[in-house]
């Protein structure tokens, strides 16, 4: 299961990397060319960066979980990316005015995939760790017995 932790990891820290460094570094270029980013105008410089910076922030932690993927990183950083990513899919879903029928689709299904991603991420982890607490509390008690 820790491997499908990791990857799951990955994949988010990917998104946010590039996501945040686009938006941080050229906010213009991400605006203009993002899809379906031009559908909330207007474009404002200050929140594009703002928002590229803290996707930056969390792919960092997100990087660190997929490092090291120990509870005490993982659900942190999965239930940080999970704050934005779940808020972010509920106002695409309610705000579909000026988008086509195909980028309606493609608003709606990239962030429902993405926002279930960091909560899998969470249920992962607590049903592996969940199940080795209870092969270690097997093994002490079968050693225990002997």
């Amino acid at each position: 299961m820790t491997i499908i932790i990791r990857i799951a990891l990955a994949i988010l820290f990917v998104d946010n990397f590039m996501v945040g460094a686009w938006n941080a570094i050229w906010p213009a270029s991400f605006y203009a060319n993002f899809p379906t980013v031009d559908l909330t105008p207007p474009f404002t410089e200050h929140y594009a960066r703002d928002f590229g910076t803290a996707s930056l922030a969390i792919a960092l932690v997100l990087g660190i979980a997929a490092i090291k993927p120990k509870a005490h990183f993982v659900i942190p950083s999965a239930g940080a990316y999970s704050v934005f990513a779940v808020p972010h899919f509920f106002y695409h879903l309610t705000n579909m005015e000026g988008a086509t029928v195909g980028q309606a689709v493609l608003l709606t299904t990239g962030n429902a995939a993405v926002a279930l991603v960091g909560l899998v991420v969470i249920l992962l982890t607590v049903l592996r760790d969940r199940r080795a607490a209870r092969r270690g509390f097997a093994s002490a008690r079968a050693a225990a017995a002997h």
